[in-house]
């Protein structure tokens, strides 16, 4: 046997296969949807089934049109199985209940508006305002500490954090702009 015959043989079975194709285009989305493939991916399936037979048609031993049926349907069956493996271990559920529904949608705008407001509104503070409300805010320190720290006595920062919440709390009844 010479090394021209396998690739001969290869090349026979792709000139058969081409014109199985040809005469009928159909047939593999066919037997993919026969096969419980869902109508939409039907035609992705035939493509991977016909791409995986052009690609080890050289193990085919006898391309014959009759051999080369069943051999394309079981190529068409393994798709179809490791299809439904896939679909198993990757519902498609998991992706559709990620997605946020118009309610929640909604909601994360208006929050975003709202935050937008009042970080708008806490720029818009003068420093010596905005600094004690940070340091009791977000520091969680005490009117005290807050006084140590800016070298001031606590009655002042006292009275410029009670100065800086009636600003926000004005800024939250207008809307949450700028005053």
């Amino acid at each position: 046997m010479d090394e021209g015959t396998p690739h001969a043989a290869a090349d026979q079975g792709r000139a058969l296969l081409s014109t199985m194709i040809a005469d009928e285009p159909q047939r593999l989305r066919r037997r993919s949807i026969s096969l419980g493939v869902p109508v939409d991916d039907a035609d992705d399936a035939a493509q991977t089934a016909l791409m995986r037979a052009w690609r080890s048609i050289e193990h085919l031993e006898m391309p014959e049109p009759g051999r080369l049926c069943s051999w394309l349907d079981a190529i068409a069956r393994n798709v179809a199985i490791d299809l439904a493996r896939h679909r198993a271990r990757h519902p498609e559920s998991a992706l559709n209940d990620a997605l946020p529904d118009q309610e929640n949608v909604a909601g994360a705008v208006e929050i975003r508006v709202l935050l937008d407001g009042a970080l708008s509104a806490l720029r818009a503070l003068p420093d010596s305002l905005r600094t004690p409300l940070l340091l009791t805010v977000v520091e969680g320190l005490s009117t005290a500490e807050v006084a140590d720290r800016l070298g001031i006595e606590p009655a002042a920062a006292r009275q410029r954090i009670s100065r800086a919440r009636k600003a926000m709390g004005a800024c939250r009844k207008s809307g949450m702009g700028e005053d």
